[in-house]
């Protein structure tokens, strides 16, 4: 067993909240009982998720996407309260980070990404877009290939861009309004979860590939290290729990 005020407070000085400007509370979400024996991971705080954490007897959740987001109906009621009440009943603490969970340069999905799919020196470009370059250079059709093989999802690919991709962008999630930055710094690909009508007329005009790879698909594997993590320095039982999303 460990303090949950220690996993929290552990958990704040590794992401540093502080320093994002988010659109959600990060931290500690739903207060439950204070003795952590089992971690719970996944994407996001969906009945499914919560369930199998329940029939898993985990006193804590630690998820990507969590509640209590900006410009939401404040009102707990529907399925918000039937979610909160089975937190409550089951006395299960539900722990949410958003951004900073995107950008770590240990755990983030960002860094996580890279080594799913074998980017090499992945670094931050700006903001929360990352860069690296592939091992070695490949065909749009190949790269398209990769990300299907290591993330178990085809993605969508749009763009005119070089015949060749060796320098690559990306951003996990729902990014592709990033798609700019990429551009700017001359790389041959960028990388997000979603995609919007004029990411299409952007790849193709200004010359870039962009691949639409999952919003759940490429936000799996931050929050799996950092559970792994906790489970190393506090000796708890930690397991990720992939409620499936095509989106």
């Amino acid at each position: 067993m460990a303090s949950r005020n220690e996993i929290l407070r552990t958990l704040n000085e590794w992401l540093a909240p502080e320093n994002f400007q988010d659109y959600c509370p990060n931290g500690l979400q739903v207060e439950g009982t204070e003795d952590v024996g089992t971690i719970i991971s996944g994407v996001t705080a969906s009945k499914a998720l919560i369930d199998a954490a329940i029939d898993a007897g985990a006193d804590m959740i630690l998820v990507h996407h969590g509640y209590f987001w900006k410009g939401e109906d404040q009102a707990i009621r529907g399925m918000k309260r039937e979610r909160i009440k089975s937190l409550l009943d089951h006395g299960i603490n539900l722990v949410a980070y958003h951004l900073p969970l995107d950008d770590h340069p240990d755990y983030g999905n960002n860094r996580q990404l890279a080594d799913v799919l074998g980017i090499r020196n992945p670094r931050p470009l700006g903001g929360l877009v990352w860069q690296g370059e592939l091992q070695a250079p490949v065909s749009p059709e190949a790269f398209a290939q990769l990300i299907g093989r290591c993330l178990d999802r085809a993605p969508l690919r749009v763009g005119e861009g070089p015949s060749q991709i060796s320098q690559v962008g990306w951003c996990t999630g729902a990014a592709q309004g990033f798609i700019g930055k990429a551009l700017d710094a001359g790389l041959d690909a960028y990388i997000s979860g979603e995609i919007s009508e004029p990411t299409t007329h952007t790849a193709r005009e200004c010359g870039i590939h962009y691949y639409a790879a999952g919003h759940h698909a490429t936000e799996r594997y931050g929050v799996q290290a950092l559970g792994q993590a906790l489970e190393k320095v506090f000796g708890v039982s930690h397991r990720f729990i992939d409620c499936d999303n095509p989106v």
